[in-house]
């Protein structure tokens, strides 16, 4: 069962304004990798991430990143990955918090209601292949 957001829950992406949860997924599901960037855990799992995200960016989703930073070190953190993806700073972990995840790095689907439909803690390749399973069938597309 997807656990509900709060939609005024504010996303607070890189290079613009804070919008709520509800004002990104109006149109687009969320593809998001959570990131810790103060754990070795989250560092190697980055370019995973980024290819994982890559698959999706033509999707009807958007593919993006939540980094447990201000906007500096979540910059600092992705390097030119932030620049590829919308990515969102969230240094008080109040979105972390919101999605009720325990361990990072994190792979989690949004949907539009908003909720989080699904979700994967920890590298655990099975489990974000769920998760991955579970987007492609909303989305209609070939993991």
């Amino acid at each position: 069962m997807p656990t509900d957001l709060p939609p005024d829950l504010q996303l607070t992406p890189l290079t613009a304004e804070p919008r709520t949860i509800a004002g990104w997924t109006t149109s687009f599901h969320l593809a998001m990798v959570v990131l810790d960037p103060y754990t070795y855990e989250s560092a190697w799992i980055l370019d995973t991430a980024g290819r994982l995200l890559r698959e999706y960016a033509p999707a009807d989703c958007r593919p993006c990143f939540l980094v447990t930073a201000g906007v500096e070190e979540a910059k600092q953190f992705l390097g030119p990955w932030a620049l590829e993806f919308l990515t969102f700073a969230d240094p008080d972990r109040a979105v972390v918090a919101a999605m009720g995840l325990e361990r990072l790095p994190a792979f989690v689907h949004v949907n539009q209601r908003p909720a989080v439909e699904s979700h994967a803690e920890g590298w655990d390749p099975t489990e974000w292949r769920a998760v991955a399973d579970e987007l492609s069938k909303y989305m209609g597309w070939t993991k």
